[in-house]
């Protein structure tokens, strides 16, 4: 269920050099709205995973489908030399307006454009999961032999407060790509062995919640609409009559105080990691 993050394949994937093209154009559809209405919910757990691998200005960091760049930013701040990778030509033109020094390409997690041992640390957040073990062995090949990776997951389904909208993906998708978005969440034990079969060691693992937050119900549309998982059902539906399901799955979500707004929490498992 990858939300953000973007240069990614269907959960049964293996290398495709088209796959990851179509990937970047579903993405890309609404960059603007995913960049601004829904990217930074992730903050949270970017600034945590920083925290954790030590992320400084001695790092040379890759974020591999790394979006509109908000994570590269965050780590860009903490004064790293920040690299980045996505499918989306669209969100790499708005990372690369958020930092300007970063070298953020366009292109295939499972072919990363970057030297052998370039990099001190690598991070994912939520752009790689069971049946993308390639693209681990891929940041295990462009980090340091004492390289540090980080990555998140979606979280238990008790905890996932935007269960409702991937439900609503689910329901309106062709049956391929429901198999692909149940396929994107994760356990600590799957991200346990996908890390052992790209040739990493497991260092730590925890929770962290992250949280959305919208000013009323349309924007919330707006932004969910705008997320990669919902272009299928898109363009199975039409994009006002998905919208249109996508306002009747959040309504009951909205802010019970009065207030128009929408603050919805879910939960993101998190691993950091070493080249064993």
């Amino acid at each position: 269920m990858t939300v953000t993050s973007t240069a990614t394949a269907s959960a049964d994937s293996s290398p495709d050099p088209e796959r990851w093209i179509q990937a970047g154009i579903g993405w890309g559809a609404r960059a603007a709205e995913w960049a601004y209405l829904f990217e930074p919910y992730a903050r949270p757990a970017n600034e945590m995973l920083f925290g954790r691998l030590d992320v400084s200005p001695a790092t040379r960091l890759v974020d591999i489908a790394c979006g509109s760049g908000f994570a590269a930013q965050l780590a860009a701040r903490r004064g790293a030399t920040v690299s980045g990778l996505d499918a989306s030509a669209a969100l790499i033109d708005i990372a690369r307006a958020r930092t300007p020094d970063g070298d953020l390409r366009v292109g295939d997690m499972f072919a990363l454009p970057f030297a052998d041992a370039s990099f001190d640390v690598a991070t994912s957040f939520n752009g790689i999961w069971s049946g993308c073990e390639d693209a681990l062995v891929e940041a295990r090949r462009v980090l340091t032999p004492e390289g540090r990776l980080g990555l998140t997951y979606w979280g238990s389904l008790d905890r996932m407060g935007l269960l409702p909208y991937f439900r609503a993906v689910i329901e309106h998708s062709p049956a391929s790509h429901q198999s692909a978005t149940m396929e994107q969440g994760g356990t600590s034990a799957v991200m346990a062995g996908l890390l052992e079969s790209s040739g990493f060691a497991l260092t730590e693992q925890g929770t962290v919640d992250v949280t959305n937050e919208w000013p009323d119900l349309d924007t919330a549309v707006r932004a969910l609409a705008a997320a990669g998982p919902s272009v299928p059902a898109i363009e199975a539906v039409g994009y006002d009559a998905f919208c249109d399901v996508l306002r009747d799955a959040m309504d009951p979500l909205r802010d019970t105080s009065g207030s128009t707004g929408l603050r919805v929490t879910s939960e993101f498992g998190w691993v950091t990691a070493r080249p064993a």
